[in-house]
């Protein structure tokens, strides 16, 4: 399996450093004990270019090895935990490079609904934008950078996504979290009891940002969330929904970020 940068995707020297440093000690394999382990620069330089251009699995080009292959490890990495790791290192690296804390205290929250390309599961209708598919949920920091994702059906009430976020969230640990900015859709009475009973054992004040009038306007801080959903779509992969299962859906949206933070650190 060829490791020379052939596509404009595949890693460079410097990013494949920094990567090294965070995969796991232990040698991967794939198929059962006794397989020889892979090329596993070659792997991610494969899931990279599928990522990029949107391509199946089996269109995937041969320099990079079986596709069969490459996505037996992006599914074993998913299950593993390795993609949400990657995200959250390269995204405190980043937040030091710029003179930041690498836990941020204050973030935005939004959600976009896109269209599904499979009969996969979660799938549903959202009347408000007339979209049958699924919802992707972020919470991001004052950079735009992602801290969680959750991908739902796109029927999902965006306060009932907000829940799911931020209890995914704080469920990794004592965070920083303080303030939080979302739109009026997030507005309602139930929500606010929900937060004030997290604020017994969190740090977190939720602060509803509308704009002041017709026509376009940018909104201070929520703006980063909107760059954000258009930083996914520079990837064709994320131009529709095309992943069977949420979690594959929400593994593809950390492989974005460990893509845009590895341009940036490199």
């Amino acid at each position: 399996m060829s490791t020379t940068r052939d596509y404009p995707t595949d890693l460079t020297e410097a990013q494949w450093t920094l990567l090294v440093a965070l995969l796991p000690a232990r040698k991967w394999r794939v198929g059962g004990p006794g397989r020889p382990p892979c090329n596993v620069r070659g792997v991610l330089n494969g899931i990279l270019y599928l990522l990029k251009t949107g391509c199946q699995w089996r269109m995937l080009p041969r320099e990079f090895g079986k596709w069969s292959t490459i996505y037996a490890y992006c599914k074993c990495w998913r299950r593993e935990g390795v993609w949400a790791h990657l995200m959250e290192a390269l995204r405190q690296w980043e937040r030091r490079r710029v003179g930041r804390q690498p836990e941020p205290s204050a973030g935005s929250v939004d959600s976009q609904s896109i269209k599904t390309a499979t009969q996969g599961s979660a799938v549903g209708f959202d009347g408000g934008k007339k979209i049958k598919g699924r919802k992707r949920h972020l919470l991001v920091d004052t950079l735009g950078l992602i801290i969680a994702v959750v991908v739902t059906a796109a029927n999902t009430d965006d306060r009932l996504g907000l829940v799911t976020l931020l209890t995914r969230y704080f469920a990794g640990g004592v965070k920083r979290r303080r303030k939080l900015w979302v739109d009026g859709g997030y507005r309602a009475e139930g929500l606010a009891l929900w937060v004030g009973e997290l604020k017994r054992t969190h740090k977190i004040d939720l602060e509803v940002t509308d704009k002041a009038g017709p026509g376009f306007q940018v909104i201070p801080w929520r703006w980063t969330v909107e760059r954000t959903f258009a930083w996914l779509l520079n990837d064709r992969r994320h131009s529709r929904d095309y992943e069977r299962l949420t979690v594959n859906s929400e593994a593809m949206v950390h492989l974005n970020m460990i893509r845009l933070l590895l341009n940036r650190l490199a």
